[in-house]
Formats: structure tokens, C-alpha cells, sequence
């Protein structure tokens, strides 16, 4: 197993590659969104954006990525002795439709495989992905972690519902028309990602680039009066069943598999690790169930992390695992200090268990 860092587009710098190598990382996973562009303050609806109410403004709709920014990504990190393992998240701007089901569906349909096919051509073997029209919701900020480091958590289910020109918690369209997205079903839903795996995992299998699903983050059946897909852990084998591939696989975000309120972590872990699903590994701790749950540190929650980690060195698991986020610690660079902790970890446990075989 490989140690990775995951890195926001804001810190693709050289002196975070270089944190990433003192702490023992060889690869990094890239958020290639730019989640904190701001724009305005509110939008046509007087709705505020950015980190108020969201990731903030999607991208350009006509710009997508491209092979030369992508490869000029890649030979960055090479530089600095490091490694590409995945981009994580698309641009709500290149597919909002995919999740909408919206007028522009079949073109954003293509303009995912454009992407998928420029990463192959780069040489990017993952592309995370999260298929959700409300995306990250409801999450809260407190000194949840030991000696009251500041982490996040959740204390109830956000139903606010999702204005227009929003998707994925980012506004692509600020001059959408006042209103909110209509509620979709689950089944459709579901539909929608049928369509989705159906046009892109061929694109996928000829490019050599691995779809990996995230589980749904928070982990309820609705929010913010949209259906959830992976909120509880059969779900994930019921998405890998809608398209069986070896391009077909899973972000495997422990944290939020563990907030579920059905399933043994452990079991899980086992389940699709041993089908051979798992492409990268977010790894946190958390205490508590969805809704009602605080993330930790990585040793302090209710997790056996060293357990985990048996398990997936004992399906043969080689992929890369990152901690995606992690409680702050109070010094003059909390993000940087936290990270350091848990990847300090992860790394003793990995060499733990090459030396013991």
C-alpha cells in the first residue's frame, strides 16, 4: 500500500509537495475543482455562495480540462518526487445535467469522456467521482477531536432545498431563475447513474482510467430534499452491479462507510477490498452515526484503523491511501499539523505490517 496526500487546486504548490515528501507520501490525489472561487457575493437570487453557502462558483461550461494542463499537472508532481494517483471530483460546470438529467445531458455526457479520455493520454489512472445533486451539506465545525481540536461533524440533516443553478453544492449558473431543483426520486436517480456508467465505463475501460465512486458524504437517504445513492453500505455493491467492469470501482471513504448506520466497518472493508473494488482509500476516524456523528483523529474514534489496514493488505490491496481531512491542531499551521499527524500514523502501521509480513 502507497501513502498519498490530497491536495486542493489553491495548494498545488511546490512547498506542499514538499510537506507531502517529509511526510513519507509518494502520491498525491489532486482536486482539480476550484472549490473556493467566490465570485460575487450572492447570486441573481440574492442566495450567498462560495463558502457560505457551498463549495462555491463551478468553472467555465466551455473550458474543459485539457491534455496539456493535465499533463503539465502531472510533470509538476513528477518533479518533485511524486506521483499523479487521481483527480478527484468533477467540475459541476462539465456535467451538471449528467446529474440533473437536464437538457444538456447527452453533451455533458461527452464532455466527461473528453476528460477521461485526455487523463488516459496523461497517464491518470483514477477519477473520483461523486454522484449527487446536493453534494457535501449540513456539515458542522466545532472542538469535537481530543483536547479540542476543531474538526467537523454533523448534528442534524440539512433539508434546505437546493436553489436553481446549483448543483453539487456549487452554483454554475448564478442567473438561473429564482426557484429551487425540482426533487427527483430515488429511482430516478439511480437512473441517472445508470446512464452516466452505461456512456463513460467503455470510454474508461479503452482510456485505462478507473471510475471510483464516493459514497455518499454526509451518509442519509435525503438531503436538502434530494435522494442520496451510497448511504449505507449494500448500496455501493448495487452501483458496481449496474455496470460490471474492472473501470467500475469505488472511492472507498472509511469515515463515511463507518457513519452509516447499517453494516460492520470491518465487514465492509473486507466485502469490497476482496472483490478487488477499491481504487483509493480515504482514511478517517469518526465518532458516532449519521446524523448524528463528530470526526477525530485518526486514532481516537471508534475505528480500529490497524484493523482496516489487516484487512485490506490481506485482500491484496496495493492502491494508495490518503486521510481526506482531519481535525486541525492549535499552532500556527493547523491544517499542516494535523495532516502531519495522521499520515505520521498511517505510515508507522504500513511499515508495521511490511516488516510482519
Amino acid at each position: 500500500m502507497k501513502l498519498g496526500l490530497g491536495l486542493y487546486r489553491h495548494m498545488l504548490t511546490a512547498e506542499n509537495f514538499r510537506f507531502a515528501r517529509q511526510c513519507g507520501c509518494t502520491h498525491v490525489v489532486v482536486h482539480w475543482v476550484d472549490y473556493f472561487n467566490q465570485g460575487e457575493d450572492t447570486d441573481k437570487q440574492n442566495q450567498p455562495v462560495g463558502n457560505l453557502a457551498g463549495w462555491g462558483r463551478a468553472g467555465d461550461p466551455s473550458k474543459l480540462w485539457t491534455y496539456e494542463e493535465l499533463a503539465a499537472l502531472r510533470e509538476q508532481i513528477n518533479a518533485a518526487g511524486l506521483e499523479l494517483a487521481a483527480i478527484e471530483n468533477l467540475d459541476p460546470a462539465h456535467w451538471y445535467d449528467v446529474l440533473l438529467d437536464g437538457p444538456k445531458k447527452k453533451e455533458h455526457l461527452e464532455n466527461v469522456k473528453t476528460i477521461i479520455r485526455a487523463m488516459g493520454r496523461v497517464g491518470i489512472p483514477v477519477l473520483g467521482y461523486n454522484f449527487s445533486i446536493a453534494g457535501v451539506a449540513g456539515r458542522i465545525r466545532g472542538p469535537f477531536a481530543r483536547g479540542g481540536a476543531i474538526s467537523v461533524g454533523m448534528d442534524d440533516v440539512d433539508q434546505t432545498p437546493v436553489p436553481n443553478g446549483t448543483v453539487w453544492n456549487m452554483v454554475y449558473n448564478p442567473d438561473a431563475p429564482a426557484g429551487t431543483v425540482p426533487a427527483a426520486t430515488s429511482e430516478q436517480l439511480w437512473k441517472r447513474l445508470s446512464d452516466f456508467l452505461e456512456a463513460v465505463v467503455p470510454v474508461a475501460e479503452e482510456a485505462g482510467v478507473t471510475l471510483a465512486a464516493h459514497p455518499d458524504d454526509p451518509p442519509v437517504p435525503v438531503l436538502r430534499g434530494q435522494p442520496r445513492l451510497v448511504y449505507q453500505p449494500r448500496f455501493y455493491q448495487k452501483l458496481l452491479d449496474l455496470k460490471p467492469s474492472p473501470r467500475n470501482a469505488l472511492e472507498f471513504c472509511v469515515g463515511s462507510l463507518a457513519e452509516m448506520t447499517e453494516g460492520d466497518i470491518y465487514q465492509v472493508v473486507d466485502q469490497y477490498s476482496g472483490q478487488g473494488k477499491v481504487a483509493y482509500v480515504h482514511l478517517r476516524n469518526v465518532h458516532g452515526k449519521a446524523p448524528h456523528y463528530h470526526e477525530t483523529f485518526v486514532d481516537e474514534g471508534g475505528i480500529d484503523m490497524y484493523r482496516v489496514l489487516q484487512i485490506l493488505k490481506q485482500n491484496q490491496f496495493e492502491g494508495v491511501i490518503v486521510p481526506d481531512h482531519t481535525p486541525q491542531m492549535d499552532c500556527t499551521a493547523p491544517w499542516h499539523a494535523g495532516m502531519a499527524y495522521a499520515l505520521g500514523y498511517i505510515r508507522a502501521f504500513l511499515q508495521s505490517l511490511d516488516r510482519d509480513g
